[in-house]
């Protein structure tokens, strides 16, 4: 069993054809088949079936995948941490998050980096939820991750600080003058822009469990799949949202309104293995991303996602 012919598996699984695997790794489809062949004889079954539309797992081939997979991309970090070592010159270093990072907090550090390090690519890779970043970064997917912080993780954890989430109004609300913090019962006859990736609490929608403490039930005029859409439409003025402070700065229309408690949710940088070279370069410039929030007591929302039926189970971008 060799690296390349894990490298030639997890290509045919991700392109779910092997002319298309074959021509992603620059190899004849012949020569692709016959390493697929030779693992397979060495791990003693089939590990693809092909379907009418591509080609599939078989069981031992879904059990076999993920080792597989980790193989691979340790081989390419592998690759990134030496040459990296060799002074920080040409590779790429592999970054995953999610969305609502992505466009928030996180361009104005990609600028920095490619100032200072121009011959350093970096590669994002965007989730929706914080189950599928933990899930990239245990396959090896990412160098790195940025993300709340994540529960039981085995490896390195540097916090950010925490992000304050503040209510999103449209500039032309009421609240959008509004000179101190908002209690959160003063919205009861509001309505609210809700987002599929909401935090959940026991079963239950984490804006749900906050509203019902302060004796009310919210009303929603608008459900969405990202925050960042959220955002947008409470700046044209359909309801309040609930987001990072950051998403509302950066938005054309949208006025941030602070809560009293503040609310607030930690985020953090992770990996496998301690960051050397250039990964440790970009945990030092994540640092200070997130500003200080409000002095006083906060409340604390979930950092991770609590499982629910359907999108509410979500938590993210």
């Amino acid at each position: 069993m060799s690296l390349r012919q894990m490298e030639y598996l997890v290509a045919v699984v991700e392109e779910r054809s092997f002319s298309r695997a074959a021509h992603s790794l620059n190899v004849t489809q012949s020569a692709l088949s016959h390493q697929i062949k030779a693992l397979e004889r060495t791990v003693g079954g089939p590990l693809l079936e092909r379907l009418p539309r591509g080609v599939g797992l078989t069981p031992m081939g879904r059990a076999f995948l993920p080792h597989a997979e980790l193989a691979v991309r340790s081989a390419g970090r592998a690759r990134r941490a030496a040459r990296a070592a060799a002074g920080a010159e040409g590779g790429e270093l592999h970054i995953v998050t999610l969305h609502a990072l992505a466009v928030g907090v996180l361009p104005p550090v990609f600028a920095r980096w490619r100032a200072e390090f121009p011959g350093v690519a970096l590669r994002l890779h965007e989730c929706v939820t914080t189950d599928e970043l933990r899930e990239r970064m245990e396959r090896g997917v990412a160098d790195l991750a940025v993300g709340p912080r994540p529960q039981g993780w085995p490896g390195p954890v540097v916090s950010l600080g925490d992000e304050e989430i503040v209510l999103v109004v449209s500039a032309d609300d009421p609240l959008a003058g509004r000179a101190t913090p908002v209690a959160l019962e003063e919205l009861a006859d509001r309505a609210w822009v809700r987002c599929a990736l909401e935090p959940v609490l026991g079963g239950r929608r984490w804006l749900d469990v906050v509203c019902e403490e302060r004796g009310f039930a919210p009303v929603t005029a608008v459900e969405t799949e990202h925050s960042s859409t959220a955002v947008r439409m409470a700046a044209a003025g359909l309801g309040i949202v609930a987001a990072p402070r950051y998403l509302a700065e950066t938005t054309t229309g949208a006025v941030a309104v602070a809560v009293d408690p503040p609310w607030r949710r930690e985020q953090t940088v992770f990996s496998r293995v301690e960051p050397t070279g250039v990964a440790a370069a970009f945990v030092a410039r994540c640092a200070g991303i997130l500003r200080e929030g409000p002095p006083g007591a906060s409340a604390r929302m979930p950092d991770g996602p609590r499982e629910a039926s359907g999108a509410a189970g979500r938590l993210g971008a």
